[in-house]
């Protein structure tokens, strides 16, 4: 069964992995993080990782039995009780309700673990999966979503007000 994992520096490779894997199944619904992401990943990683340790974000990895990624699930700009969401999911598991069911349980771990409040997450007009994702999790349209919030793409902002 996979787990839910926070980043650590071990993750490195199979997050990797994960991305390269994926990319051009990413790119047909969210933008492409280009060549600069995978020439600096270990810059860019190590970076995450800093952000992670001073509490401005926090990053997890749904890891499978054998040690691959399978999906990223990350909260952004921690501040005042509010976080953004955003994740991802290995095309080899999309469509089964993983995504769900992790984002459901990283909403759990939002409140008990970090002491957050409100989730506000933004997707596409046309990534439909990932407005499925965020309405069975609970999460309710709260406004439109500028091109500059989602790399280029019109969209709408979602968002979740966490039970203690």
């Amino acid at each position: 069964m996979p787990e839910l994992k926070r980043l650590h520096a071990d993750h490195a490779p199979a997050v990797l992995a994960f991305e390269l894997a994926n990319r051009t199944y990413f790119a047909a619904s969210i933008s492409d993080r280009g060549d600069d992401f995978f020439d600096q990943f270990t810059d860019r990683y190590n970076a995450s990782l800093a952000e992670q340790e001073d509490g401005s974000c926090v990053f997890y990895v749904l890891v499978a039995e054998d040690g691959s990624v399978l999906g990223r699930f990350n909260l952004y700009d921690l501040e005042d009780g509010t976080a953004r969401l955003g994740y991802r999911v290995a095309q080899q598991v999309a469509g089964r309700g993983m995504a769900t069911a992790t984002v459901r349980e990283l909403c759990q771990l939002a409140a008990a673990r970090h002491g957050l409040c409100t989730l506000r997450a933004a997707t596409s007009h046309d990534n439909a999966a990932s407005q499925k994702v965020l309405a069975k999790a609970g999460f309710v349209p709260v406004g439109p979503a500028a091109p500059a919030d989602l790399g280029g793409r019109s969209g709408t902002w979602y968002q979740l007000d966490l039970q203690p």
